[in-house]
């Protein structure tokens, strides 16, 4: 996953892509890092473009975003956010949506 650092790059890359994953971590939390390899290796598997925030170095898009936690993770299709997981990743739910999204 490449680390995205400001918000207009951000969107560039949601409006280059059909299906996005955006990943939001922040610094010392034992949860992101956790969560990171399992999301990491469905990005893999599925071959998707994927894309990490580090919230505590990007507040314009915690505020964009409205991201209250981490970690976070965004899928969009066609430059709309579809599905939203925010601390607790359910990994069989992104992963059916996932499929979902990417079979269209």
């Amino acid at each position: 996953m490449k680390i995205i650092t400001t918000f207009d790059e951000l969107n560039k890359q949601i409006d280059a892509h059909t299906f996005t994953l955006i990943y939001v971590s922040s610094e010392n939390c034992s949860v992101c890092k956790a969560d990171y390899p399992i999301v990491q290796k469905m990005v893999e598997d599925y071959d998707i473009p994927a894309y990490e925030i580090v919230a505590n170095q990007m507040p314009e898009a915690v505020g964009q975003l409205n991201l209250f936690t981490s970690p976070v993770v965004l899928l969009y299709y066609n430059q709309k956010e579809v599905h939203r997981q925010a601390r607790i990743i359910d990994f069989d739910e992104l992963q059916y949506r996932i499929e979902q999204f990417n079979n269209l």
